[in-house]
């Protein structure tokens, strides 16, 4: 018989810091889902996990029979106060989980809680246009293509492309929000 994984989506604790800090290393180094050239420490990962927390905002992670496989928050957009209802998607995945559903099942319970807390509008930014399956995953949950910054990044030695992608949450822009 063949052993399926248990996936578990929780809220991140400060017990997760490592195996995000881990993850994120991984894309920072390896990828261009992220346009930071050095992977942050613990403490780091960890202050910005609170930061977001501390204001509201969703950090989850995935869970594979009890090990921290992949995460996914959403932050403020922009910092000005007119943004306030409009939030940005992120998704990271430990390179031995992808293609499993993870990012999938993350982004899905991502926008239920960013609709729960009145959350209007979530924006991705995907950092590479050739990042095929991230813009994929997107699109299959609803994300319409807005436009693509060309070469706005340089890693790895190449120009990198920013491509942002949005989806209305809850009611969208079709009511006023309530504060």
């Amino acid at each position: 018989m063949v052993h399926m994984p248990t996936v578990d989506i929780r809220c991140a604790t400060p017990a997760d810091v490592p195996a995000i800090t881990r993850i994120y290393a991984h894309s920072v180094t390896h990828g261009t889902a992220s346009f930071e050239l050095e992977p942050p420490d613990e403490a780091e990962m960890s202050r910005r996990m609170w930061a977001l927390l501390d204001e509201g905002f969703p950090y989850l992670v995935a869970e594979i029979d009890g090990a921290v496989a992949g995460y996914a928050y959403a932050g403020p957009y922009r910092p000005r106060p007119a943004y306030r209802f409009s939030v940005e998607d992120s998704i990271y995945i430990d390179p031995a989980a992808q293609r499993q559903g993870l990012g999938r099942a993350l982004l899905y319970r991502l926008i239920a809680e960013c609709e729960r807390r009145g959350f209007r509008q979530m924006i991705a930014v995907i950092g590479d246009s050739a990042q095929l399956p991230s813009i994929e995953l997107h699109r299959v949950a609803g994300f319409r293509m807005i436009g693509t910054f060309e070469s706005c990044g340089y890693k790895f030695d190449r120009w990198l492309d920013s491509v942002f992608m949005q989806r209305a949450l809850g009611p969208g822009a079709s009511t006023k929000p309530t504060p």
